[in-house]
């Protein structure tokens, strides 16, 4: 009797393991959850994707029943596809733009250049446009030293998004030629370099991030038959370009 005895106490009931494994996972997913949030970067954003698979893919444990002789083995995390990866990235890309876009906005009205700098979140990324009477003299180049600090805050709030950045120069259809510049394509050309080197410069900002455009009067925003549609016309514009892309119903 007493070898009968022990040898059934050898055979302790262990499916208490599968809800305690269950429990674990849910916490391991919730931690992810919750470093990711606090930094996201692409790295964290897998991980959350995955971690969300594993959640809602028909509450899958990491100790799975083997089923043939009671024993355990340990589950694959579910591989998450480029496209879905690519989802991913975007929804926490366009979160950070919306983020970036209110923090922008707050600083320039501060700073009171709320009529003359505008943010906007489209399709292409997150566009500041600039309007040229806060930046530059009429027909010149150079960056007017009272806007320094205002461009020196942009610069520094958005350095560390890590996306590549578009500065494009536009002007109005009123012809210019003079000893510095032969045409509008020029102005335009020489305006956008200039705040490139200075977001370079002065900002900190990787050079490898940049690219410039000259437009010269050939994008319109406005009508160039009346002076205030000129005047909107002049413009430099920062354009943060997505990685990633995104529903355009879902900009802001």
């Amino acid at each position: 009797m007493s070898r009968k005895k022990g040898h059934d106490e050898d055979h302790v009931d262990e499916t208490w393991l599968l809800p305690y494994s269950d429990m674990l996972t849910l916490l391991l997913a919730l931690f992810i959850v919750m470093f990711a949030m606090s930094k996201v970067d692409k790295q964290k954003a897998i991980a959350l994707s995955r971690q969300f698979n594993v959640i809602f893919s028909g509450g899958t444990s990491v100790i799975k029943d083997s089923g043939g002789n009671g024993g355990s083995s340990s589950n694959i995390m579910p591989v998450v596809d480029s496209g879905e990866a690519d989802k991913m990235d975007g929804i926490v890309e366009q979160d950070k733009m919306i983020q970036m876009k209110n923090k922008l906005e707050e600083e320039i009205k501060s700073k009171g250049y709320a009529d003359k700098v505008k943010v906007d979140l489209n399709a292409e990324g997150l566009n500041i446009t600039i309007q040229d009477t806060v930046l530059f003299n009429s027909g010149e180049a150079d960056i007017l030293k009272e806007f320094d600090p205002v461009l020196l805050q942009i610069a520094s709030m958005i350095k560390d998004l890590g996306n590549d950045i578009r500065i494009s120069g536009h002007t109005d259809n009123v012809p210019i030629s003079n000893s510095k510049f032969r045409s509008n394509w020029d102005l335009s050309y020489m305006r956008a370099s200039n705040v490139m080197n200075f977001m370079v410069g002065a900002g900190r900002i990787a050079p490898d991030k940049f690219s410039i455009e000259a437009c010269g009067e050939y994008k319109p925003q406005y009508d160039n038959s009346t002076a205030e549609g000129r005047a909107k016309n002049r413009r430099v514009e920062v354009l943060i370009v997505r990685k990633y892309p995104v529903d355009t119903n879902n900009t802001k």
